[in-house]
């Protein structure tokens, strides 16, 4: 032991030695860059034993500890991105469902280290409080770091022919998972300022029209008129007399009249790793029914997908768990691309109640808004997985938890659609999945209404209708302003097993109206509260997603505060 804590010594402090953005603890606020024991910071974190074995012995302060286990987490992704790419390179010995559980894990780890190494660069260049708009952008991909090591244990779980896999694979993930739950809780103290504080929008500069003129020749004389019938009209409803700025315009048709006939054509043609100063490449994809499914990667940022309206274009796909795919790849539409917008579309999983989960949406998405869409499916039909989500005036069908996840999420003015379930199940909206109270994430419904589907209102059965239950241990969902019938079971919330995560989940409402908003019979759970408008502000679009610093851009009509 004393080998090992002397190898940790030297090991920190040639790191420290070696940082080339370490900046003097005088332009720091003095508490924050005070020496502190390991075992004084490490009280900060949710697992002070698991974090004491990982920082080193010697007194520091928090910057340097966190600058410490944000390094080390880097570090660790990388090799935990080696060991799943072993297995992979063994896949003739593999099942099928092993193999997409583990494809689903390396995806995920690849991200992972994308997100340290953007979190390492801004930990390691100032000992400073951060801007509420820049410490929201780290904690958002430190969470969804951890977001990312469950969805993967969730997948290998779920894989019965995975078991030497889970085996194998089962103490790094959870070994990695409490080093970057430390890396959260160090950097929520040291970098994040006690109130958020969003600062008001500006755009690049006003534009008219195409910023550039990287027009199709053929279609020159068309694009003008779609910009302008399907931009401005549809879009800039907000009144702010601003134009989305768009950087291309590409026409998705099945009859082969556009310049695609397939969507996932249309966003091979998108630039790659675009900014948002660049405009959106727009790809406006017109009516009918495309049987495919839609993957929009990373580098693929910035795009904006514009239907011909809800129930007009169509995409529809039936992968399901049932039938092999782990939840995260059964989805019809999938999309981690930061700054991607989508409007007047309707996403579907046909695969039907009897397939269990069955995704119509999965978002990974940053700063992603969903305008006037629609998603259909049974269970889990929008998985709202992880960073920042808006989605205004939606219809959202579903049975058991059909929104799901772990992002920051707010709904407004959207339709909630329970339907009827297959006999002997219950409906939850909501099945939220948070797994470390210092994350930043939570579902917000707002303004929303809940009504029956047609299919269950004519059922006149006993179907069960809850808010939602708690799927991970700090779990977080908030309704507000919200219309409910008289589906809606009195007791409100359902519990997920037993007593688990009652004491520590977060689930909330205020000023909700309708027949099942009487809150006199809900829950008595530690963790339910009926909240004053003070409260309930921080789950509003601009303080919990800070929306007025990013959301204009999009065009889409929100509201910032409550109603």
């Amino acid at each position: 032991m004393a080998s090992s804590k002397l190898f940790c010594f030297i090991t920190f402090s040639s790191y420290l030695l070696l940082l080339p953005f370490f900046v003097s603890p005088s332009f720091a606020d003095s508490n924050a860059t005070s020496p502190v024991s390991q075992g004084a910071i490490c009280k900060s974190t949710p697992d002070p034993s698991f974090c004491k074995s990982v920082l080193p012995t010697q007194s520091a302060n928090v910057h340097e500890y966190g600058r410490y286990s944000v390094r080390k987490a880097l570090s660790q992704s990388r090799q935990f991105l080696k060991m799943v790419d072993k297995y992979l390179n063994h896949k003739s010995s593999l099942t099928i469902s092993a193999i997409r559980a583990l494809e689903d894990c390396r995806f995920l780890a690849g991200l992972n280290m994308d997100f340290l190494l953007t979190s390492f660069q801004t930990v390691s260049a100032t000992n400073q409080t951060l801007s509420s708009w820049k410490a929201e952008d780290i904690q958002t991909l430190l969470s969804a770091i951890l977001t990312n090591q469950q969805t993967c244990l969730d997948g290998l779980q779920s894989t019965a022919s995975a078991w030497s896999i889970k085996q194998g694979l089962a103490v790094p993930l959870s070994n990695d998972t409490k080093l970057y739950s430390v890396s959260l809780a160090l950097f929520t103290k040291g970098w994040v300022p006690k109130r958020k504080k969003s600062t008001t929008w500006r755009p690049p500069r006003k534009q008219s029209g195409f910023r550039h003129g990287r027009l199709p020749m053929k279609m020159s004389g068309q694009t003008r008129a779609i910009y302008e019938s399907v931009s401005r009209r549809k879009l800039l409803q907000s009144g702010s007399g601003d134009e989305v700025l768009v950087s291309d315009i590409v026409v998705v048709s099945p009859d082969g009249s556009g310049n695609f006939s397939t969507i996932n054509d249309a966003i091979a043609a998108a630039p790659n790793n675009s900014k948002s100063t660049d405009g959106y490449f727009l790809i406006y994809v017109t009516a009918g029914v495309y049987q495919e499914y839609v993957s929009i990667g990373k580098n693929k940022m910035y795009l904006m997908m514009v239907g011909d309206g809800i129930n007009q274009t169509i995409i529809t796909g039936n992968r399901s768990v049932i039938d092999g795919w782990t939840t995260f790849n059964s989805a019809t539409f999938a999309v981690v691309a930061p700054g991607f917008v989508a409007v007047n579309i309707t996403i579907r999983n046909t695969a039907g109640a009897i397939k269990h989960q069955a995704v119509a949406l999965r978002n990974g998405a940053d700063l992603s808004t969903f305008y006037s869409c629609s998603f259909e499916a049974y269970q889990d039909t929008l998985y709202t997985h992880s960073l920042r989500q808006f989605y205004r005036e939606c219809d959202v069908y579903g049975t058991v938890d059909f929104i799901f996840g772990n992002a920051a999420v707010v709904f407004q003015n959207c339709n909630l659609y329970p339907r009827l379930p297959m006999t002997g199940q219950f409906n939850a909206i909501t099945a939220q999945g948070r797994t470390d109270p210092n994350q930043n994430t939570g579902t917000s419904i707002h303004n929303c209404t809940i009504r029956a589907a047609d299919d269950l209102a004519l059922s006149n059965g006993t179907t069960q209708t809850y808010l939602g239950r708690p799927w991970k241990e700090y779990s977080r969902t908030v309704y507000m302003q919200t219309s409910m019938g008289s589906l809606v079971n009195r007791a409100g919330w359902m519990a997920w097993n037993a007593t688990f995560a009652l004491s520590t989940l977060y689930y909330a409402e205020y000023n909700n109206t309708g027949p099942g908003s009487n809150t006199t019979n809900r829950v008595a759970w530690p963790g339910y509260h009926v909240i004053n408008a003070t409260d309930a502000g921080n789950f509003t679009a601009e303080n919990f997603l800070l929306v007025d610093d990013w959301l204009p851009q999009a065009g889409v009509p929100y509201t910032g505060g409550f109603m």
